[in-house]
């Protein structure tokens, strides 16, 4: 199983801060909790009220926020509040009650067009995952019960899930005009259904935890990281909001060639060539100084 790590983040609100989840802690639910008392169905958060500086708790599937009085500043505590839900959560403790009646937000899940024809992207007010997962069929869907599932209409080609979506590439034999309710009810009704969207061990078979990752990044050459921060920094994000992801695959100093991965709705996209040549490969070489010269892309 999986150990849970914990981390720090601030929010606009100083009063406030977020204590964030490599892993989910509810199915996709969220609870906020005043006092003790409402939280009789959560044995984590009775917890943490004892607190004598914990105002209002609220919890949901990846982070638990919190809210204090201003008898403490959160730079003096927030390391022995993280340390306290880390071991909690760890020896196995209950985060919230299943039955809990507690206010819960609603699922909306709604569609949005990509550049890509071929792919919509489902956007949901929930986070689905703490990682990026592509499957290009059922076989290498086994980790992801949604992904099995979605692969089950005979018109979905691969799928692609991050943070608080998933992007479905379809085969020509149907119109989103015509599949995309469907799809879209399907998603909505799974995450309400409270079904495992990743399967808890799949980051750790797929080669996909923050662990693993850094330790494929601190193994690269020191140009290599530079591109990796490069395309984290300023690519990854303008690609993400067209519901896809791109990936460094090597970089040749002989060459001066860099590959890369594009997943999702960027994989096989008529305009991603474009892109890759007026836009990645020119900040690359603008912002490396001759270290690069071409990007060639890869279909995820």
């Amino acid at each position: 199983m999986n150990t849970f790590k914990v981390s720090i983040k601030e929010t606009s609100n100083d009063t406030i801060i977020k204590f964030e989840l490599n892993k989910f802690i509810t199915n996709h639910q969220s609870f906020e909790y005043n006092n003790i008392d409402e939280a009789q169905k959560s044995p984590l958060v009775q917890q943490l009220f004892y607190l004598p500086f914990v105002k209002k708790v609220y919890v949901t599937s990846h982070f638990i926020a919190i809210e204090r009085y201003n008898i403490v500043e959160w730079k003096d505590v927030q390391e022995e509040v993280a340390t306290q839900i880390e071991d909690y959560l760890n020896s196995g403790g209950v985060v919230v009650d299943d039955s809990n009646t507690s206010k819960k937000v609603p699922i909306t899940v709604y569609a949005e067009s990509t550049p890509n024809p071929a792919v919509l992207k489902f956007v949901a007010n929930k986070k689905l995952v703490t990682a990026t997962y592509e499957f290009t069929s059922i076989e290498e869907a086994k980790h992801s019960p949604l992904a099995t599932e979605l692969f089950h209409f005979p018109f979905v080609k691969s799928i692609f899930i991050e943070d608080n979506y998933v992007s479905v590439t379809k085969y020509d034999i149907a119109e989103w005009e015509t599949v995309t309710m469907e799809v879209r009810e399907f998603i909505k009704s799974f995450i309400e259904n409270g079904k495992t969207v990743i399967d808890e061990n799949a980051p750790v078979a797929l080669q996909n935890t923050p662990e693993q990752l850094d330790q494929s990044f601190e193994a690269l050459d020191d140009t290599s990281k530079e591109i990796v921060n490069i395309i984290e920094e300023y690519i990854k994000p303008a690609v993400a909001s067209d519901g896809g992801n791109i990936k460094f695959e090597s970089y040749s100093p002989d060459k001066k060639l860099v590959k890369v991965i594009l997943q999702g709705a960027c994989s096989g996209c008529p305009s991603s060539t474009f892109t890759l040549k007026n836009g990645i490969e020119n900040m690359l070489k603008e912002m490396l100084n001759g270290k690069v010269e071409t990007v060639e892309a890869i279909n995820g």
